[in-house]
C-alpha cells in the first residue's frame, strides 16, 4: 500500500523541485559500525550473520519515514514498508538479484529469505525481475573494508530506491566493526534522515536478543 504526498504543501516541496532537476540526484555515506553484538548473537542462535545484520537494517529503514518515499511519474509516494533487492552470491563467483520481503518477526523474514537464496543460488544470470519500487537495493562486499563506494547508474531511469552496501568486518581492539554505505535521493531526503538511520542502525546492532530488538 502508499499513499501520495501532495507536493505543494509537503515541507521539503522547494528542495524536492531543486534536488530532483539534477542529473545525478544521488549522495551518499560511508561510515562504520559496530557489529559485535549481533555478530555474537548470529553464532550463538547459529543463524546467519548476514540475514541478521540485513534484517536489522530494513528495520531501521522502516522506521525512519524518508527512506519510505518513492518518486513515481514525478510524484511522491510513501510505502506502507519497503522490503529487500538484495544481490545474491553463488559459489561460481557471480550473483543474482533476490527480492526479500520484510517481515518485522525476524523468523519470518529469514525463512523467506533463505527460499530466495536457493532460487538464486541454483539459477543463472541476473533474474532481473520487476520487484517494485518499495526495495533498498542491497549489496555485500564482505571481502572488501572500503571507506567509500560509488555505483553503477543509469541516469536515463529515474531511480530514487535507497542504496545499501555493507564491507567486509574487521577485528578492531575486540570490537567487529563494518564499514556501510549509504546513498539515497537527495530529492527525498537529507544528511539528518541518514544520520538518523544510522543512529537507529546501531542501536538494533548493539541489541543481541532475536525478535526482541524491534
Amino acid at each position: 500500500m502508499k499513499e501520495k504526498i501532495d507536493i505543494n504543501t509537503w515541507i521539503r516541496k522547494d528542495h524536492f523541485k531543486f534536488f530532483s532537476a539534477f542529473e545525478e540526484p544521488f549522495f551518499g555515506v560511508t561510515v562504520e559500525v559496530d557489529c559485535t553484538a549481533t555478530y555474537e548473537e548470529a553464532k550463538e542462535h547459529n543463524i546467519s550473520f548476514f540475514l541478521l545484520y540485513l534484517h536489522k537494517s530494513l528495520v531501521a529503514a522502516n522506521q525512519i519515514e524518508p527512506f519510505s518515499y518513492r518518486i513515481i511519474d514525478g510524484e511522491v509516494w510513501k510505502y506502507d514498508s519497503v522490503n529487500a533487492a538484495a544481490t545474491i552470491n553463488r559459489p561460481n563467483g557471480t550473483f543474482g538479484f533476490g527480492y526479500i520481503d520484510f517481515y518485522n518477526d525476524f523468523e519470518a523474514f529469514r525463512t523467506a529469505a533463505n527460499k530466495e537464496i536457493e532460487k538464486v543460488q541454483v539459477s543463472t544470470g541476473l533474474i532481473p525481475s520487476s520487484s517494485g519500487e518499495n526495495v533498498i537495493h542491497y549489496s555485500a562486499l564482505p571481502w572488501l573494508n572500503f571507506t567509500s563506494l560509488s555505483h553503477a547508474r543509469n541516469y536515463a531511469y529515474q531511480d530514487s530506491c535507497p542504496k545499501i552496501s555493507f564491507g567486509k568486518v574487521r577485528d578492531e581492539n575486540g570490537r567487529k566493526i563494518m564499514s556501510v554505505s549509504i546513498h539515497v535521493n537527495h530529492a527525498l531526503m537529507d544528511g539528518y534522515n541518514v544520520a538518523q538511520f544510522v543512529d537507529r542502525y546501531q542501536e538494533l546492532l548493539n541489541k543481541k536478543e532475536v525478535n526482541e530488538y524491534i
